[in-house]
């Protein structure tokens, strides 16, 4: 790969905002990949992208890495902090470790991959796209879920998908406790191979079976007069 498909950026030698101008500029001058070594864990890196471009963290990012951007690809090979993908409109974010609260929140296109655990409130007000876990999800990931699909091969916390609209949840594991205005769903044959085919281009261990919670809609109409039952639901 030539110099000018690729650089490399040194996050020992360059601030967050030299960084992320770098990474703006590159961009911009139509740059394939930019490769950032030593992040070391500092939030906002690599944000407020809108030309295609790919990404590659070599260790861990802090908050809100890859967010308010459109028509990026990143790998982190590590973990991420709060946020990761917040507000991606299209594009793809692969993290190799875990991502602690609200990952991919209010994702509105694109797909966020964390192959650990995430923390709580993962997916919240997720809009469109989708989220797929490797291992674990704390509570209340999905809330106020819009669209789009979620994916957790391993266990969930309490409240899962609570006061969800639309879309999907998809959980490999234990499932603590679905939220208000949730129920659970079947899965049909052409969504189960999807599930599988899915996981297995990222190289993530599918488990044997899957759950699925959906909305049971008792969130999208309410009347007045009947106030004290939605107040119950919600």
């Amino acid at each position: 790969m030539s110099k000018a498909d690729k650089i490399t950026l040194d996050g020992n030698k360059l601030s967050v905002t030299q960084l992320n101008i770098a990474i703006r500029d590159a961009a911009k001058n139509g740059v394939k990949t930019v490769e950032i070594e030593h992040p070391m864990a500092r939030h906002n890196l690599g944000v407020a992208i809108t030309d295609p471009i790919h990404l590659i963290y070599k260790g861990d990012v802090g908050y809100y890495a890859v967010s308010l951007s459109d028509q990026v690809t990143a790998e982190i090979h590590g973990s991420a902090g709060w946020g990761i993908g917040d507000n991606l409109i299209r594009g793809e974010v692969v993290v190799h470790g875990n991502a602690a609260t609200a990952a991919a929140p209010s994702l509105r296109g694109g797909t966020v991959v964390v192959k650990g655990s995430v923390g709580p409130r993962s997916a919240i007000g997720l809009k469109s796209g989708e989220l797929i876990v490797g291992g674990d999800a704390g509570y209340m990931t999905g809330f106020f879920m819009q669209k789009g699909r979620l994916i957790i091969c391993g266990n969930t916390g309490d409240a899962l998908g609570d006061s969800m609209y639309q879309g999907a949840i998809y959980v490999g594991g234990q499932i603590h406790a679905i939220g208000s205005g949730c129920r659970y769903a079947d899965i049909d044959a052409a969504e189960r191979d999807d599930l599988y085919a899915t996981l297995d281009k990222y190289k993530i261990k599918a488990p044997k079976s899957f759950s699925k919670v959906e909305s049971d809609r008792s969130l999208w109409h309410f009347d007045k007069k009947e106030f004290e039952v939605w107040k119950d639901v919600l």
